[in-house]
């Protein structure tokens, strides 16, 4: 029944074959092409920016495009998926032709890209699939019209782009909560029976994360850079969307959005409206655990992971009450 369930259409076999290959060949590209990458600049405006310098960045246009051949490989044919790898391909490259720079992109143009991406991963869904969104806590199904869901679709995407952006500034912190957010997303899609093909990315990703981890632990010898973390974002926001429940984005994210999120509306209310909040706050907040708690890079990575993991558990102890009551 679990192997029915997560790998509708693909056998378990060519799933764990597809994973086990793409262990080896993230290994094997982290081992022979990172002469491929451009180094770190440091961050002008971040907490330690400067010991992240010299360092080999914009690793996910290694350990993406390794995922994205082992899907287009061993998932099961079918035009919308190919779309949405290279939605998520897309958001790599223009990631790392970031990382590469001399000087970063405008944010504008930046936020352009991100908006073209968002919606077309969110016209992908509407076009080829059921827009009925489910609330598992709630019990209730709701029928999202074709205009609205492209609106509220693409806001997810575009968020879900930038707080993992913004999330990925110390080691291992975000790719570790990323593996958390899919390891609940595919438990809550099991006891909800609502996966179809696309969980047997949940593995892939997993499985070149971990190699990446490997890597990134305090202290890191390789960054992801935007190349990593964009494509992360677009990862996770199609994932919330092939579950039918995109909604649980909010809970079983909740902690990108707060901390990626808070640095966006604080320079966004700044600069257009010019409205100050959080005045004595730094953000990302894990600049602020950093700064002014004194926490170390590896405390808040292991802390901020263990609480977005028992965010996740309690959403997901919920959501199991309501189902059986």
């Amino acid at each position: 029944m679990l192997t029915r369930f997560f790998f509708e259409g693909d056998s378990l076999s060519n799933i764990l074959i597809g994973a086990v290959l793409a262990v080896l060949l993230t290994i094997v590209a982290f081992r022979f092409l990172l002469f491929l990458l451009p180094t770190d600049h440091g961050r002008a405006y971040a907490v330690e920016g400067s010991a992240s310098k010299g360092k080999p960045t914009g690793a996910g246009f290694l350990f993406i495009t390794v995922f994205c051949v082992v899907s287009y490989l061993f998932l099961t044919p079918s035009l919308p998926y190919a779309i949405y790898i290279f939605l998520i391909e897309a958001a790599m490259i223009f990631g790392f032709l970031d990382d590469a720079a001399s000087k970063p992109w405008n944010e504008y143009l930046k936020g352009a890209i991100d908006l073209a991406i968002s919606f077309s991963a969110a016209l992908t869904f509407a076009l080829f699939f059921d827009r009925t969104i489910y609330f598992p806590i709630l019990h209730l199904a709701v029928l999202i019209p074709f205009p609205l869901y492209i609106l509220l679709g693409t806001l997810l995407v575009w968020v879900a782009i930038n707080v993992t952006n913004c999330t990925d500034g110390v080691d291992g912190l975000s790719s570790s909560m990323t593996i958390v957010s899919v390891g609940a997303l595919a438990i809550l899609s099991y006891i909800t029976n609502r996966g179809d093909s696309w969980s047997g990315t949940y593995l892939l990703l997993f499985s070149v994360l971990c190699v990446y981890l490997w890597k990134n632990t305090n202290p890191s010898s390789l960054l992801m850079g935007d190349a990593g973390s964009r494509a992360l974002g677009v990862f996770l926001a199609i994932s919330f969307m092939q579950s039918r429940m995109p909604v649980s984005y909010l809970f079983l994210c909740l902690l990108f959005i707060l901390n990626g999120g808070a640095g966006i509306v604080k320079i966004s209310l700044k600069r257009f409206l010019k409205i100050s909040i959080l005045k004595n706050t730094l953000t990302p907040f894990h600049d602020h655990l950093r700064k002014r708690l004194h926490w170390s890079n590896p405390q808040v990575t292991y802390r901020m992971t263990l609480i977005h993991a028992g965010i996740c558990f309690l959403y997901l102890a919920v959501t199991v009450i309501r189902l059986r009551y």
